[in-house]
């Protein structure tokens, strides 16, 4: 049985990331997308590793639909980058000649609230108010992300066209498929084109939509750390707050007690245990295991 079945929460499980970087990828990718595809593999070490080591991460990405190996690469890719995810999420995209110029980035501020300082070093990237949703389809990964993530964003893509992408790895793949939303780094499982609209009209105001505040499909956000993911799930849940950057907790929080801040001024005590529930298969190919999951109570 597999989690989707079992119906677990997906509380606490974005992957960490406080920024994001994205690059254009055409073809067919690999186990480990950046260093297995038409992506030159030392560009593709090298950007992964300036991402991780300023708590970032690297994704690619490609058209929804047929990957036909070609012979016929160019050299010139989309590129986005989403960053101030804490506070005010920008997002900024245009196209690079070599992906090796990604590398001159400048990684101290892409958490930061303003995006200008990024354009000083890549002014072909420029800011847009359309988000961008990403769908993992990671099939070598894992295949469910394959079976289940394909279809749902050439679905999604066709209702919101040119704004829904095939992205590589992004982590969950047991709540396939899943998605992220930029620039809020807001992590969705088990999406289908009805979810995907929703989420994509709601990141446009900023806010999550209602019909998605639930631990079904609330996966958290990316630059919070998984208790805080959870924590902050469960005030929503309770208050109804949509608002993306309407809560804030510490950066370190941790399993136990979080405090989680709402913009009125009010704080909610938490208290967030990791919980072993029954044994899941959490890929297509593998063995069941128990399934670890956020409990959130008040404390």
């Amino acid at each position: 049985m597999l989690w989707a079945d079992a119906e677990l929460p997906a509380w606490g499980t974005a992957s960490s990331a406080r920024f994001w970087v994205v690059l254009e990828q055409a073809g067919p990718w690999g186990r480990e997308a950046a260093l297995n595809s038409h992506l030159d593999a030392d560009v593709g070490h090298e950007l992964t590793r300036a991402c991780a080591d300023a708590g970032g991460r690297l994704l690619l990405v490609r058209d929804p639909g047929r990957h036909a190996d070609s012979t016929s690469r160019s050299t010139i890719s989309r590129a986005w980058v989403a960053g101030g995810l804490a506070s005010r999420p920008w997002l900024l995209e245009g196209e690079v000649e070599d992906p090796i110029e990604l590398l001159r980035l400048p990684w101290e501020v892409l958490s930061d609230e303003d995006p200008d300082e990024v354009g000083l070093f890549l002014p072909q990237l420029e800011e847009t108010r359309e988000p961008l949703l990403l769908v993992c389809t990671n099939g070598r990964r894992d295949v469910c992300c394959a079976i289940r993530g394909r279809p749902a964003a050439l679905d999604a893509a066709q209702r919101i066209p040119g704004r829904v992408l095939e992205c590589s790895h992004i982590g969950g793949h047991r709540f396939a498929p899943t998605g992220i939303m930029l620039p809020s780094g807001q992590t969705w499982a088990r999406l289908d084109g009805d979810r995907a609209e929703l989420a994509y009209a709601a990141e446009r105001r900023g806010e999550i939509p209602a019909e998605l505040n639930d631990p079904a499909y609330d996966r958290g956000r990316s630059c919070l750390p998984p208790a805080a993911q959870a924590a902050q799930s469960w005030v929503r849940q309770q208050t109804g707050e949509l608002g993306l950057v309407a809560l804030r907790t510490a950066d370190d929080a941790g399993e136990g007690l979080v405090e989680v801040h709402t913009h009125d001024g009010s704080t909610w005590r938490v208290r967030v245990t990791r919980v072993e529930g029954p044994s899941v298969r959490d890929t297509c190919g593998a063995l069941s295991k128990p399934s670890i999951t956020w409990a959130a109570d008040p404390a």
